[in-house]
């Protein structure tokens, strides 16, 4: 198994240099930053990255505007309210992506959203207080209680928001392979997810790095 500083070393090398690396590391908000984020721009996040799943992303975000507007600028209490005949009519706009799936779960994720206000007082008090020691949990919860929140659409939600969590991407899967952390990976299994959980924890430790940062870390060993 490679230890944290040997993965630090390959990565500062294949990035050009340590201030290279250290320039295009992710810094996490703190629970009080994520809290005062208000709710309106966690829709908006969730929106956009299960628009961007197996899509061109540079085409999501330069139609952006044009979703903020067709969704109320994602206040979750107008998007819950929108009828059948609204979700309808939606598709049919060229302003946004015309999928009506994920059109719908829009909808569905700003009821979500609202059901955790009543019982955190906000999306962002929720997604604050959930502990960091267990982030694949919430990763869980999005992916059961949210809609279209799996894979890594909810944990892409939550890194854009600013939530400390690593990310299952292909580089990341090949580097704990490569670095002898695991034989193989599965992103979907309960149980390897928990088993990097425990590693990335490790890792945390030894290094006094965000779950984050040494996501990318081990990206950029790849």
């Amino acid at each position: 198994m490679t230890s944290f500083q040997s993965i630090y070393d390959i990565a500062a090398k294949n990035r050009g240099s340590v201030e290279l690396l250290e320039s295009i590391l992710p810094t996490p908000k703190t629970p009080k930053a994520l809290a005062e984020l208000t709710d309106d721009r966690y829709l908006s996040m969730m929106t956009r990255c299960v628009f961007r799943a197996g899509f061109v992303w540079r085409v999501i975000d330069n139609k952006w505007p044009g979703f903020e507007s067709a969704f109320a600028n994602f206040n979750p209490m107008a998007v819950a309210h929108f009828s059948d005949e609204r979700l309808e009519e939606l598709a049919q706009d060229k302003s946004i992506v015309r999928n009506f799936t994920k059109i719908v779960s829009v909808r569905n994720n700003a009821v979500y959203v609202l059901d955790k206000q009543r019982s955190h007082g906000s999306f962002g008090a929720f997604i604050a207080d959930w502990p960091i020691s267990n982030i694949t949990g919430l990763w869980l919860e999005l992916k059961k209680n949210g809609c279209r929140l799996g894979g890594n659409s909810g944990p892409m939600m939550l890194r854009s928001m600013g939530k400390d969590t690593f990310l299952m991407t292909k580089d990341v899967c090949a580097a704990l392979v490569n670095h002898g952390f695991m034989v193989k990976i599965s992103p979907t299994s309960q149980r390897d997810l928990k088993q990097v959980e425990a590693i990335f924890e490790s890792l945390r430790e030894q290094s006094g790095r965000s779950l984050c940062e040494i996501s990318r870390i081990l990206a950029c060993t790849v």
